[in-house]
């Protein structure tokens, strides 16, 4: 059962620096933040300032119920995330949270793999935690343009069996996600599959899953205004119609996706 949403007041307690692009806020509040599932996400203003007053959409990266503080790996991608990454430990931010469904956890003993690119691994290391959690071990699969983008690999190393490309071939398997040698031996590997990252990469490995019979959970990043199912500027094409990414998902199964038909 999923908590109902609330309006918070997060302070950040720590900023991390990825590159020129990607940082890691970690924030707190004095109340006692609602629980998170693997999955879900906030929506968080970048502040009134006449061009950036919608909130922008993010996967919780991170959560640790005993210290009250939970992560956000943000992307700058414009004047309103940039906004948002640009804040400080001690500074505010005003968050909706937790919004949207999780993903399925795989039961006990299931061997599953976790594909993520770019930015996109921003939901799957609370995921992989979740299965660690269970007594999981999970196959990792992460792929970035370079060795500067690829985000996450050192802590994934801890957590499960790490696989990684990058385009330029600095790190691990040159190429892209889809190239990397465990994509092409998912015949009864995997009992099920989880990705996030590119509509492409997604689209590559939902299309393998299916070919192999293999379930496949996407996470869906499409542009959300208000997260609450209002403002419909993040309805994507399913087989029961026209759905809310913000509401219905962002998880889905991918066979459900008109974009596998």
């Amino acid at each position: 059962m999923h908590t109902k949403k609330q309006l918070l007041n997060l302070r950040v307690v720590d900023r991390v620096e990825l590159n020129h692009q990607h940082v890691v806020l970690t924030c707190t509040s004095d109340e006692v933040l609602p629980p998170v599932l693997p999955g879900q996400f906030a929506e968080i203003s970048a502040g009134d300032t006449g061009r950036t007053y919608l909130r922008r959409p993010f996967s919780v990266h991170d959560y640790h119920k005993e210290a009250n503080t939970l992560s956000f790996l943000i992307r700058i991608i414009g004047n309103g995330t940039a906004l948002i990454a640009s804040t400080r430990p001690g500074d505010s931010l005003s968050v909706i949270m937790p919004l949207g469904n999780s993903f399925s956890m795989p039961r006990k003993g299931e061997r599953v793999l976790l594909t993520g690119g770019g930015s996109g691994v921003a939901p799957l290391l609370l995921l992989a935690k979740a299965i660690e959690e269970q007594g999981g071990i999970p196959d990792i699969l992460v792929g970035a343009r370079d060795r500067e983008n690829l985000i996450g690999d050192a802590v994934f190393a801890h957590i499960g069996n790490l696989y990684t490309t990058t385009e330029d071939g600095s790190v691990g398997t040159k190429g892209l996600v889809i190239d990397h040698p465990i994509m092409q031996q998912l015949e009864n590997r995997y009992s099920r599959i989880y990705t996030c990252g590119p509509d492409p990469m997604m689209k590559a490995v939902a299309a393998l899953a299916e070919a192999h019979h293999t379930p496949c959970e996407v996470s869906l990043e499409n542009t959300m205004a208000c997260g609450i199912g209002a403002c419909l500027c993040c309805v994507t094409e399913t087989l029961e119609g026209n759905q809310c990414v913000c509401t219905e998902g962002p998880i889905f199964n991918s066979k459900r996706l008109k974009w596998q038909h």
